[in-house]
């Protein structure tokens, strides 16, 4: 009885450690201030040092990053961090992947946004899930990556890669006519629908007006749907046309029935209290 409770004991210790010997392990690293250029070099040795456990080079990273800010003459050794930055992209550990792409993308980096754009082009030799790499593609699209987004958009790995492609075509002139077929689809995710609606309010204000009239008189649309075709409308719409339009009128007053959720109805009072007495 007496060796059972001690080896019970023992088991008990054991775990305690490896709890604690983690604990230790998982402690973020203390950040390092950097005052000068020897420190920043120093700092980037660490950084770019496989070998030390990713939180020291983690927090390397976050010091070199204050340091671009505050240290005097910076720029003397700028082009090394760039070039260590973009050593670490393709490092074994995704967040530091990710924050130094992240880094080099808000700098418009061309070493950065090629290996994003191949990445999306051959999955095998992406360095960032899809969705990631085309969020940080939004801090300086072109048109190679507005092409790639498309044909995501198109055939997405998953919703979350649809999404961040149908984020960054939203300032592509060219994608207007998707955003059009898109804002009408009824089978596309409701939120995908609303970023439709989004994107043509900023590309094509007008087409955007002529799809909410449309989706205003389908009976089988969706409140939510609704109510941002009745929002621009009534902030972007022809007011004597509308006025005049006894179809639409008709269709909204349906709208503003007791099945709607009420807080889609404010919408639609709104709407018909600005044009129903014209």
């Amino acid at each position: 009885m007496m060796a059972t409770k001690r080896k019970v004991a023992k088991k008990k210790a054991a775990k305690k450690k490896v709890a604690t010997r983690k604990r230790k392990t998982s402690a973020p690293a203390p950040v390092q201030v950097a005052e000068s250029t020897d420190d920043v070099q120093r700092l980037l040795k660490v950084l770019c040092d496989s070998g030390k456990v990713i939180e020291v080079r983690m927090a390397a990273l976050q010091s070199l990053g204050a340091a671009a800010f505050s240290v005097p003459n910076f720029e003397s050794v700028n082009a090394d961090y760039i070039a260590a930055l973009r050593e670490v992209s393709t490092d074994s550990h995704e967040q530091l992947r990710r924050r130094s792409l992240g880094i080099l993308m808000r700098n418009k980096d061309g070493f950065a946004q090629k290996k994003l754009l191949d990445g999306l082009r051959n999955p095998a030799k992406a360095l960032l899930p899809p969705e990631k790499a085309l969020q940080l593609l939004g801090n300086d699209a072109h048109a190679d990556a507005y092409s790639i987004a498309r044909a995501i958009v198109k055939k997405p790995p998953n919703q979350d890669a649809k999404r961040e492609a149908l984020r960054l075509l939203a300032a592509d002139a060219k994608s207007a006519p998707l955003f059009e077929k898109m804002l009408r689809d009824k089978k596309e995710l409701r939120e995908n629908r609303q970023l439709a609606a989004s994107a043509l309010h900023s590309l094509n204000p007008q087409k955007l007006q002529q799809q909410a009239l449309k989706i205003l008189k389908d009976k089988s649309d969706y409140s939510d749907i609704k109510a941002t075709s009745l929002t621009a409308l009534e902030q972007f719409g022809d007011d004597a046309a509308l006025a005049k339009d006894k179809v639409l009128m008709r269709s909204v007053t349906r709208f503003n029935s007791s099945k709607t959720p009420a807080k889609y109805k404010q919408s639609a009072r709104r709407f018909l209290s600005k044009y129903i007495s014209r």
